[in-house]
């Protein structure tokens, strides 16, 4: 077989068969196929699409391009969860003490932030002594003993996506629905899990910015998670504001933390609580309804707030996360004020983000440092009035110089109008194998 053959025959619109496409891969990783060959046939692929069966291929060939984790050991239904990734987006660690404390075994492998978007393993690590590098006997111990442990990746998994996702970010093949499904279920495959979720986000701050690219990326995930035997769902939510009031480590945790505890606001909770009682579906715990009444529960009665304790003291942290010892404060705190009065009527989440990582919250590359302290709180969101001089925003951060630059991204961030918007629906739809609902 020749890879030029390969790219030919993609090139001319023909499918590509389940060796070819595991030669391709196979090739690619151990070097045999150069940069500019894949190059090629991504873009072949790209231009003249996947087919399912195709794309499950693909997936299926770099989720056995490296390890697997086996969580054999663990006993019950493990269900993972993913996130395409947000503004604020602080979900898993609401979701995952909720699921963890009705039984269902969280075994979660979370990765790092890049860009505007934040990572779970950057938060965690908030909390003073959090570790977040576990052996794979670690965290086995840790989902048997308590129910629950949160790593950052370990092993070698999916190293075929790693590889490809690099040549596509500068062959201009990012946006491609099976290309982004494969990339994404390849290494939810590898992390071992019975059963997966989707939080597929949409709107400004999403990848996906339409509710129809969501859930055709959402349809391609489910339907891959289901050739390969993994029962997987998909919910959209909204991202075309930023999730919650908190932007940034040590401040999303301590909004993950209130929302725990039974306070918090309405948008992150109801995102939350839907997400987690899809994972208590997905895990036996009985119909939607019955498990949504078992979120509930465990918020009320304390058990999830509980087991986020149980998890940080277990990884080391010094202190309870809700301890005022836990995590250290930004030195500098700025007031953004209203140039004038009107209604919120959009936000840019994108614009948020990066005004965020203008005062350290986020990296430019996967090695830049971090300031765990610095961050904004959104004093005012989408639907709020606003008076003219009134604060809409409060920055954190190590530096005043930080300062001016983040206010100005902030001020193009906010749409502010003399009309009140619609609110959009936060949960816009649920796909599975059978079913996609639109909300």
């Amino acid at each position: 077989m020749r890879i030029v053959d390969v790219i030919e025959k993609k090139r001319d619109g023909k499918e590509l068969s389940t060796d070819e496409i595991n030669f391709f891969i196979n090739g690619f990783c151990d070097g045999r196929i150069s940069d500019y060959q894949a190059a090629a046939l991504i873009m072949a692929a790209f231009i003249r699409g996947l087919n399912s069966r195709e794309t499950a291929d693909l997936t299926n060939a770099m989720t056995n391009s490296g390890d697997r984790m086996d969580l054999s050991e663990i006993p019950g239904i493990k269900v993972d969860k993913h996130s395409t990734g947000g503004v604020g987006d602080k979900t898993t660690l609401v979701v995952a003490p909720i699921v963890a404390s009705c039984g269902i075994p969280v075994a979660k492998m979370s990765g790092r932030g890049l860009g505007h978007t934040g990572g779970t393993i950057d938060k965690l690590e908030a909390i003073k002594g959090f570790r977040t590098s576990l052996s794979r006997s670690e965290f086995i111990a840790g989902v048997k003993e308590i129910g629950i442990a949160i790593s950052g990746q370990t092993g070698n998994l999916a190293p075929a996506d790693k590889k490809l996702y690099a040549l596509r970010d500068v062959t201009a093949t990012v946006n491609s629905i099976p290309l982004i499904a494969s990339s994404i279920m390849s290494k939810k495959l590898a992390s071992g899990a019975d059963k997966i979720i989707l939080d597929v986000k949409t709107g400004s701050g999403a990848f996906m910015k339409t509710l129809d690219e969501s859930i055709e990326l959402a349809a391609e995930m489910v339907s891959i998670g289901d050739r390969m035997g993994k029962k997987t769902v998909a919910v959209i939510t909204d991202m075309d504001t930023p999730l919650g009031r908190c932007i940034g480590n040590s401040l999303e945790v301590g909004e993950a933390i209130e929302v725990l505890g039974g306070k918090g606001p309405e948008d992150l909770k109801t995102v939350c609580f839907e997400l987690a009682a899809r994972m208590l579906e997905l895990g036996g715990k009985g119909d939607i309804g019955g498990c949504r009444e078992l979120v509930r529960k465990s918020i009320a009665d304390g058990s999830a707030l509980d087991k986020l304790k149980q998890l940080a003291l277990r990884q080391g942290a010094l202190f309870d996360p809700w301890d005022e010892r836990a995590m250290d404060e930004a030195p500098v705190r700025y007031q953004v004020m209203a140039p004038f009065e009107g209604y919120v009527t959009s936000m840019r989440s994108e614009l948020v983000g990066k005004a965020s990582m203008i005062l350290g919250a986020g990296r430019e590359t996967k090695d830049s440092p971090i300031d765990p302290t610095a961050g904004i709180i959104l004093l005012k969101k989408t639907g709020d009035y606003v008076g003219k001089g009134e604060a809409i925003a409060q920055l954190h951060t190590s530096s005043g110089q930080l300062l001016k630059e983040a206010e100005e991204m902030l001020f193009d961030a906010y749409v502010i109008s003399s009309e009140a918007a619609a609110a959009r629906p936060l949960i816009q739809a649920y796909i599975d194998s059978d079913t996609a609902i639109r909300f």
